[in-house]
């Protein structure tokens, strides 16, 4: 049984420091790079693409709205042409940065509001399909585990897509994530965090805010590079799932 570990990275800016790279990329087969437009300047770009190449670890773009400010979690009145030609930027950003380190980019993953608004926006969800196919069709393209749209669509556009759900994050009973207002939608305990993925892996299911047990398929899962106790976190999800003999490996491109 294999499964992706994902982590966001690269989302420090200038002297401000965000996040444990280097050492979380000791527990995670996959990275989603930040792209300077929520986080991330060029010289981060640079340095992280490197550690993680020498890692070993897949590296994949994290585009989003151009909200430096917002650090891209909020949503921006933006035409669909905006939207594919502002992805594509960033994704020529980071493939340049990879060229130059002798690696490449092996997947794409939205950031904040633009990965939540395509859940429900088809135009967003078609203009984000759209740059990710004429950029590279070969590339993985990775969506929330609950969200039809964004796969249907991508699927019509001969893409491959990952089915991703979250480590560290309280699902409700509809399969749709806790909202962040809400209190108990980021998980604090690492045996919970790690206990909770394992079941998403070997049961296919997480157990909602209110008990509800609901269905879930995933192909890759997340832990935010960006909270507190991110390292925490990595770690002991990576011993469950080995003390379950779950291999933890990258999708191949």
């Amino acid at each position: 049984m294999n499964i992706d570990l994902n982590a966001d990275m690269g989302e420090s800016f200038g002297n401000y420091i965000l996040g444990q790279d280097g050492e979380l990329l000791e527990y995670v087969s996959s990275a989603n790079l930040a792209c300077g437009f929520h986080a991330g300047d060029p010289v981060v770009m640079a340095r992280t693409v490197k550690l993680a190449a020498a890692k070993g670890v897949s590296i994949g773009a994290h585009p989003s709205y151009p909200d430096l400010q917002g650090f891209g979690r909020r949503s921006m009145n933006m035409t669909p042409e905006e939207i594919e030609a502002t992805i594509l930027y960033q994704l020529g950003a980071l493939d340049g940065f990879a060229r130059v380190a002798g690696t490449r980019l092996n997947h794409v993953k939205a950031h904040g509001a633009l990965y939540n608004d395509a859940v429900l926006d088809e135009k967003i969800a078609k203009a984000y399909v759209q740059a990710v196919a004429r950029f590279n069709p070969s590339l993985w393209l990775v969506a929330s585990a609950s969200s039809p749209l964004v796969f249907d669509t991508a699927r019509q556009a001969g893409l491959k897509v990952l089915r991703e759900a979250f480590a560290d994050r309280a699902y409700n009973a509809d399969g749709t994530l806790v909202s962040r207002q809400i209190k108990g939608s980021m998980l604090a305990e690492p045996a919970q965090v790690a206990a909770q993925v394992v079941r998403m892996v070997k049961e296919h299911q997480v157990i909602a805010l209110d008990g509800t047990p609901v269905a879930l398929e995933a192909d890759t899962i997340c832990i935010h590079g960006d909270g507190p106790h991110a390292l925490d976190f990595a770690r002991a999800v990576r011993q469950a799932l080995q003390a379950e003999n779950i291999n933890i490996c990258a999708p191949s491109n």
